[in-house]
């Protein structure tokens, strides 16, 4: 609640409580539609997730060669382990362990079934360089609030985040476009995949201001999705806990 009313602190109370019961729905649907993927055929899973957009990555894919597909911890986001198979397209996931161990050892499994190519986060630079030199798509999900050290401060829902350089660094060095996908719970079982238009770091070199620059519309990305569906977002996460230097912690 107190993340809520963060982001939306123009909505009355009882539209926050709203969204709050809505989140903690939805992860339990999510409990139950990966026990079901689990048990069933990949093909069964995939038939309930409809994509939408998908000449956005094919473009991206024929021109570059490659894609950073941009990604968040909304709707049934284990789903998007099938994106190789959704979209024709070899894909590759940055991952770290979930801060649920229920949901991390459901979603490994998951991830097993499905074949796809994972990278631990801890030491991901040069796997993922050999990931998009091989043509393949990589998803980095960079809705997590990151250390100090590790990332930039920028906008989230008009407040400042700390956020992984991580995506930014790897646009702006390779050239390679950033494609944002994000999945919807339609109903249960149903789900809907929009890919967005890419788009492209025409900063020189590894600037501060071009990281910086990528990494605030990457943000602003994911904060126009999770609006579509804000019940679909993992709000038990503290997005915000790296404060700024020299800035008070907020009044919940």
């Amino acid at each position: 609640m107190a993340n809520l009313r963060v982001a939306f602190p123009d909505i009355a109370e009882d539209q926050r409580r709203r969204v709050c019961r809505g989140s903690f729905q939805h992860l339990g649907l999510m409990f139950v539609e990966l026990c079901k993927a689990m048990t069933v055929p990949p093909e069964e899973t995939m038939a309930g997730i409809t994509v939408v957009g998908l000449e956005h990555l094919t473009d991206a894919i024929a021109k570059h060669g490659r894609a950073l597909v941009l990604t968040a911890h909304l709707g049934n986001w284990e789903l998007m382990a099938l994106g190789h198979e959704l979209t024709g397209v070899p894909t590759t996931v940055v991952i770290r362990p979930l801060d649920a161990d229920w949901l991390d050892v459901m979603a490994g499994e998951l991830r097993r079934r499905t074949k796809i190519e994972l990278i631990d986060k801890r030491a991901a630079l040069r796997p993922v360089l050999a990931a998009l030199n091989r043509g393949r798509m990589v998803a980095i999900l960079l809705d997590q609030n990151a250390s100090r050290r590790e990332g930039v401060f920028v906008s989230f829902f008009g407040r400042p985040a700390s956020t992984s350089k991580s995506m930014a660094v790897l646009a702006v060095r390779t050239r390679t476009p950033i494609v944002p996908i994000f999945i919807y719970r339609e109903r249960l079982g149903e789900h809907r995949a929009v890919i967005h238009p890419s788009f492209y770091s025409d900063g020189a070199g590894d600037s501060e201001q071009a990281v910086a620059e990528i990494t605030q519309r990457c943000t602003s990305t994911i904060e126009s999705a999770i609006t579509v569906a804000p019940d679909q977002w993992l709000w038990v996460h503290n997005r915000w806990r790296t404060r700024p230097p020299a800035t008070a912690e907020p009044h919940a």
